[in-house]
């Protein structure tokens, strides 16, 4: 498939996971992929992965300074922003009783701030008609997750945004699909530690019984929301988690 044949993506979180694989899988249809991370490592290693044109750009999505910089910069080295995808973002286990403000302004910071800094740069850029706007949120945002109280509150306000953000832009023609995966196996979800003793049996009831996706599995569900093929789909929030808690 070439549904991405010369169009130009910003794309966050493009260092590793799920934010690589989408990398991977846009430039193999054709699309020009400008992908920013922190990680400087991880960002040219999905360059050696990409096959296709790919620019990595290392910045902080909580910088508001280096968002626009970001942004700026993937306009003026594609020529044109056609697509937003936000997919950086952190994961951390937070028991109630340990929960802190520092906690809550890390997630939020990363998860629902970098991702609305992204988009109001970018919708300077996309063109009216045909831009569009992925937001990756959580079926956490939806579905009870225990310790993860200050996450699924992250990736809640992240798809409340995007639905509103939705409804505010389709006037110009421009869809913003929010995107919830269920649990993915990346670095991210490795790396989660769970209290002594906690009680994980909560966890079963929402997990699929098709076991953990894959990186590619969630791009593709990227790829759909972001090509043509996806054009009617605008303001609704797409599940990709493997029927979990069906």
């Amino acid at each position: 498939m070439n549904r991405f044949e010369g169009v130009k993506v910003l794309l966050t979180g493009a260092a590793s996971g799920i934010g690589r694989a989408t990398a991977v899988r846009l430039a193999a249809e054709g699309a020009h992929v400008f992908g920013v991370d922190r990680d400087e490592r991880g960002l040219a290693e999905t360059g050696r992965l990409v096959r296709g044109a790919y620019v990595p750009h290392v910045a902080d999505v909580t910088d508001e300074r280096a968002v626009v910089a970001a942004v700026d910069a993937a306009a003026a080295a594609l020529g044109r922003i056609d697509v937003l995808v936000n997919v950086a973002g952190i994961q951390r286990t937070t028991p109630i009783e340990s929960l802190t403000v520092a906690d809550l302004t890390l997630l939020f910071s990363v998860n629902l701030v970098g991702t609305a800094l992204f988009c109001r740069e970018a919708l300077r850029h996309l063109p009216d008609r045909t831009g569009v706007i992925v937001n990756v949120a959580s079926i956490a945002a939806t579905q009870g997750n225990p310790y993860m109280t200050a996450y699924a509150a992250s990736k809640g306000a992240v798809l409340a945004f995007s639905l509103s953000l939705a409804a505010e832009v389709v006037g110009r023609g421009i869809r913003v699909v929010p995107i919830s995966p269920g649990t993915v196996t990346t670095p991210l979800t490795r790396d989660i530690e769970f209290p002594e003793g906690a009680d994980l049996r909560y966890f079963g009831r929402i997990r699929s019984l098709l076991g953990s996706g894959a990186p590619e599995q969630i791009a593709a569900a990227i790829a759909f929301a972001a090509s043509s093929d996806g054009g009617y789909l605008t303001g609704a929030n797409l599940r990709v988690d493997g029927g979990s808690g069906t």
